[in-house]
């Protein structure tokens, strides 16, 4: 499955790794970003095959929250 925000990989046997892929924007969690990390924690805990989930993010920054803009 192809995703905006993340990249997901298998990097060794029963791991599921989720990198948060924003770097310029410091990997500000956003709605969208948000949802496709639930909707792949939510897969990979339903596989059999995957014990561990890492999340990580690209970038200098693991992650920042995207404040709204009013």
């Amino acid at each position: 499955m192809s995703y905006q925000h993340i990249i997901v990989d298998d990097p060794r046997p029963r791991v599921r790794r989720i990198t948060l892929n924003r770097p310029e924007k410091r990997n500000a969690l956003n709605n969208r970003l948000r949802g496709e990390i639930f909707e792949v924690l939510e897969q990979a805990d339903r596989d059999p095959g995957i014990s561990i989930s890492i999340l990580r993010g690209a970038g200098p920054c693991f992650s920042a929250y995207d404040y709204p803009h009013f």
